[in-house]
């Protein structure tokens, strides 16, 4: 059964959804902060702490599992691991916020910077 497995659907099919997110963190992994909409924001944020969680265990199955989840990127896969999660060693979560800007001008969609902390 899938009692409370609900995910952000974003209007998309799955393969969709899975690349934006994909692209998304990797965009996090590279700028270290990004403007987008609200509702994207709130879907990647959990992914994008669960990866830097993994990164800080450091090992090779980690770094693979990580791999995987961002489509066999490996720049951004050494950037996680030794740029990114050894500023959050002792930090025991919550690495990313959610800064909210206001709403869009042509569709009204709030939007929203995605940093690292």
């Amino acid at each position: 059964m899938r009692h409370q497995r609900q995910r952000y659907q974003l209007s998309r099919s799955a393969s969709h959804r899975k690349a934006l997110v994909m692209n998304l963190i990797k965009e996090m992994i590279d700028h270290e902060r990004i403007q987008t909409t609200e509702a994207k924001a709130k879907a990647v944020k959990p992914e994008l702490e669960r990866l830097i969680t993994l990164a800080k265990r450091g090992d090779l199955h980690a770094r693979r599992q990580a791999l995987q989840a961002l489509g066999q990127d490996k720049f951004a896969v050494y950037k996680l691991f030794e740029e990114i999660a050894p500023r959050y060693s002792e930090r025991p979560g919550g690495y990313a916020r959610i800064l909210k800007l206001g709403p869009r001008r042509s569709d009204r969609s709030e939007m929203v910077l995605l940093e690292l902390v």
